[in-house]
């Protein structure tokens, strides 16, 4: 798996991605020719090394001539999806490219008091913006990027000048776009993550976290306009997360609980699961006054810590919850699909290194086979497991 992990100890805005992923590796001249089949005119790129404390990184511009075009700030979101949708780009360029203005127009139209058909960019309406988060949608796709994780962000503070007038840092489409993400303030007075930023980010990252262990590939560095305390810089490193364990930092929450139906908790775990939860598991216990109870214990990626325990607060009875960091160690897992004479069955495989430790057939998959055929499961699970060991030793 290749990852791409963003060390956003400076912010992050459109321009900074794409200047790190050009420090990656990413060609101009690809990207320029990409950015080509989006049929708007009157616009030039360009990419220069540029220090900052001492630290050589790429600065990414845009430059608009029509002038005229100016209005073009006003575009709402379809305007922006026609653009788009008629470009030549490859059909993965184009679905990134919309995922992200959706996300950001669903952001606008909530802090605006508006629907999303309704609202109109204004700033990343403009030729130089749409530009930066195309550019972006197609440096992930040119470097092959399977999964996009970060650091916590710095969002800077004090107050920043727009379309609308005078609003404070983070701006308030930023706000909205950042819900479940770990940032912070910090001391800097300045707007360190932009909304096009934001928007990028959060479209493509799945977790924020410490960086894992990676075996590095690439680093690029992606330089902001202005001068800080700190290096105005995007550090993205990207590379693969080795075979072997993992260790990585997680949290559990827990909620005891001895006033609830029992035939609530199946519910309540499923919502979990079905939220993103890692693990749920439940533990009988003996409470105060001699009640009898059970705490339900829920791992969890921090990114959605609070999702999950808005869950168990709607979910169940329990008035409050708590939660905690821990480690867990992991192994690397593959999932393989074989074709058996009852159907295609999924298999994942758990390696450490080159080295198989387990083997497990997909258990929903065997069931649901074994009760269209009207055979065991175990019939089912046996068969799927010696597909496997023949598809491996050819």
């Amino acid at each position: 798996m290749k990852i791409a992990y963003f060390d956003c100890f400076a912010g992050i805005a459109g321009d900074m991605i794409v200047g790190a992923f050009l420090d990656a590796g990413l060609p101009f001249d690809r990207l320029e020719q990409e950015l080509k089949k989006l049929n708007l005119t009157g616009w030039q790129i360009s990419a220069q090394k540029i220090k900052k404390h001492g630290i050589t990184g790429t600065k990414f511009s845009v430059k608009v001539y029509h002038h005229h075009c100016r209005h073009h700030h006003h575009r709402n979101l379809q305007d922006i999806e026609d653009i788009i949708r008629h470009s030549d780009f490859d059909e993965p360029i184009k679905e990134t490219a919309l995922k992200i203005f959706q996300r950001l127009a669903i952001a606008e139209a909530k802090v605006h008091g508006t629907s999303i058909n309704e609202i109109h960019f204004h700033e990343v309406g403009a030729e130089d913006s749409i530009i930066d988060i195309v550019a972006a949608a197609i440096g992930f796709h040119h470097l092959k990027i399977d999964k996009v994780m970060a650091s916590p962000l710095t969002t800077g503070t004090g107050f920043v000048k727009c379309a609308h007038g005078t609003i404070p840092v983070p701006a308030p489409a930023t706000v909205e776009l950042l819900h479940g993400v770990p940032y912070r303030h910090g001391d800097i007075a300045e707007e360190m993550v932009t909304p096009t930023g934001a928007a990028v980010l959060t479209s493509l990252c799945s977790e924020y976290r410490t960086m894992p262990e990676i075996i590095t590939q690439a680093v690029g560095y992606g330089a902001g306009d202005r001068e800080l305390p700190i290096p105005n810089l995007l550090r993205v490193h990207i590379g693969e997360i080795s075979h072997a364990s993992q260790r990585e930092q997680v949290w559990v929450i827990e909620a005891s609980i001895d006033d609830m139906n029992p035939e609530f908790i199946s519910a309540a775990t499923e919502q979990l699961l079905a939220s993103g939860a890692l693990d749920v598991y439940v533990s009988q216990v003996l409470m105060k006054k001699g009640r009898p109870g059970l705490v339900i214990h829920v791992l969890t990626p921090g990114d959605i810590r609070e999702q999950l325990g808005q869950i168990l607060l709607q979910h169940t009875t329990t008035i409050g919850y708590r939660y905690y960091p821990v480690w867990r160690q992991v192994l690397h897992r593959e999932k393989v699909s074989v074709n058996t004479a009852y159907g295609s069955v999924t298999v994942k495989v758990a390696m450490e290194g080159e080295k198989i430790m387990n083997i497990a057939p997909e258990y929903r998959q065997c069931l649901e086979l074994a009760k269209t055929h009207k055979v065991p499961l175990k019939q089912v699970y046996n068969m799927a497991l010696k597909e496997y060991y023949s598809k491996k030793t050819d």
